[in-house]
């Protein structure tokens, strides 16, 4: 592995800016914020941070429109912060990794407003535009915040393309002047000493070349891992990301693993490693997320099986259970309540342990949990607001009490909340009013609590940064799971020449049995979350309590 490759054994940190810390009292997180806190990052032993974007934007769809590639919004800072933020974690060896959107633009973005009703415009093939089709939008695509995904330009009776929100307009990438315009937006950024990318939805950014209606679906099918986006991703990659020594993590919309190989593969030619979430989909029910459901154990476990050994030697895969789009992890599949902390550590070692660069969402180091908030009024979320409104009052297919437990297991917001830094008001993260409500338990679950404690959640992400580092056969190692059909049990083994590594994880409130072959010259556990352990020496037979994991290092 050469230096270039420091993400292979790497924990990356996300921070979603307006939610971590406040330096004022505006209610808003900001750059300032984020540098006080580098030294807890740096405490935590992060090797880098991913920001969600935080370039110029009206913040419809929370800075993934961009209206200004080049400038930061005032709401965050100043580009003198940024380089500040730069300077700062760099001095803590902390690297920075940027978000960046290049499949569309906010319609603020001045090539767009330049498009928007002039033809002639020098900007107007940046857009995909097309004439009505009887009378009608060209396709019945669906975007993904819902509605049609085309919007109609009045003025030149013409509808532009939003995969998205129709704030955001997708580019066309079949311009080289916009793959130029992208070659350029990132080598500023690198020039900077921006040490890599994460590219939103990046897989979209290739659109066919008929534009035809979907009988059987939405229309993801004909743009997702469209005809050129490898060729497109080769280009920027051999112009800019390989010039740099980028790291670049590719977020991918309903990929799939032969395209995700490709992405990723060691030959360097596109991304470092990818983004998937299909395993965020095992409480989906029947695949609708807008529902409340308990998770498939089973197909959460296949699923990771499947994407374990298809990228083994042939790609890079991120691990992660939290982002901003997710719920909290320790609500969703664990105990939040009785064995919250527990639960935190097991989830957190239950992805750890695979092969793949992690990714801590802000707050997961701690066991922050959902909020359960009890009213709409309660909600930000632009999606949850506008499902709350289709289910409850449109279609009158829930009833409000429902809809808000479905909320509190799925909404964005669960994710979105303050970062809670300690007892005090607003849980430390400012000094005004948050723009989004605290989570109630904050006084209990905060990080002068957690750094405090030497048995806490943080303390335990801190060893499993550390074990990736000291430990090579969870970087280099094959996967195989050992128990695919066990209804309460998570447990894998990685091996490589030298030695086997064996993950144990109880999902569940139950106490179980089980039995592993640790046959080796030696074996010793190098990760619990139970600090009574019967034995240090491990034994293939053993009693599993609630939400316990153990993991085994055996010498061959």
């Amino acid at each position: 592995m050469t230096n270039s490759e420091w993400w292979r054994t790497a924990t990356i940190y996300q921070i979603y800016p307006k939610s971590f810390c406040d330096s004022s009292d505006k209610g808003t997180g900001d750059i300032q914020g984020i540098i006080s806190k580098l030294d807890y990052l740096q405490k935590l032993g992060v090797d880098a941070i991913w920001l969600t974007p935080v370039y110029q934007s009206p913040m419809i769809d929370n800075g993934y429109d961009i209206a200004d590639y080049y400038s930061i919004n005032p709401d965050f800072g100043t580009m003198d912060d940024f380089n500040h933020l730069l300077k700062e974690a760099k001095s803590r060896g902390i690297r920075i990794i940027m978000d960046i959107v290049v499949n569309h633009t906010s319609t603020e973005h001045h090539w767009f407003q330049s498009a928007l009703g002039n033809k002639e415009s020098e900007y107007r093939d940046y857009y995909i535009w097309k004439d009505p089709v009887d009378g009608k939008s060209p396709t019945n695509w669906q975007s993904k915040f819902g509605g049609n995904a085309w919007a109609l330009d009045k003025a030149t009776n013409q509808y532009y393309l939003h995969l998205f929100a129709k704030e955001q307009a997708d580019l066309n990438w079949e311009n080289p002047k916009v793959r130029q315009e992208v070659k350029e937006i990132i080598s500023f950024w690198a020039e900077k000493g921006v040490d890599g990318f994460r590219l939103d939805v990046i897989n979209l950014i290739s659109k066919p070349h008929e534009f035809t209606n979907d009988d059987s679906g939405d229309g993801r099918r004909f743009y997702t891992d469209g005809p050129k986006v490898h060729q497109y991703l080769q280009e920027i990659s051999d112009a800019v990301f390989q010039k740099y020594g980028s790291v670049t993590v590719g977020e991918m919309s309903s990929t799939t693993l032969d395209h995700c190989q490709q992405y990723s593969a060691q030959n360097g030619k596109e991304l470092s490693m990818v983004f998937n979430f299909h395993h965020l989909k095992a409480d989906y029910k029947e695949g609708d997320k807008w529902t409340k459901a308990p998770f498939d154990f089973l197909s959460l476990k296949a699923i990771f099986n499947h994407w374990q050994t298809g990228l083994n030697g042939k790609g890079w895969g991120a691990l992660f259970w939290c982002n901003h789009d997710q719920p909290r992890v320790v609500s969703r599949l664990g105990n939040d309540e009785e064995y919250r902390e527990l639960s935190a550590k097991m989830l957190a070692s239950s992805v750890h342990m695979m092969q793949g660069t992690p990714y801590i969402y802000q707050g997961e180091e701690i066991g922050m949990t959902n909020p359960h908030y009890t009213s709409i009024e309660q909600y930000r979320d632009l999606e949850s607001i506008n499902m709350f409104d289709i289910m409850v009052n449109k279609d009158k297919s829930v009833s409000e009490a429902e809809m808000l437990e479905i909320l509190d297991q799925k909404s964005r917001d669960n994710s979105r909340t303050p970062m809670q830094w300690n007892e005090s008001d607003n849980a430390g993260f400012t000094q005004g009013q948050p723009w989004l409500s605290v989570a109630s338990n904050y006084k209990e679950v905060n990080v002068k609590n957690a750094v405090h404690n030497a048995n806490s959640v943080f303390y335990f992400y801190q060893k499993l940064i550390q074990l990736r580092k000291d430990i090579d056969v969870i970087t280099t190692g094959d996967y195989y799971d050992l128990m695919p059909e066990h209804s309460d049990v998570f447990c894998y083994q990685r091996e490589n020449a030298t030695h086997r590594l064996i993950a144990i994880h109880n999902f569940y409130a139950n106490m179980v049995e089980i039995s592993v072959d640790l046959t080796g010259s030696s074996s010793e556990y190098i990760l619990l979350n139970y600090n009574d352990i019967e034995s240090t020496q491990p034994r293939s037979s053993m009693s599993l309590r609630p939400y316990e994991c153990r993991v085994v290092l055996i010498k061959k």
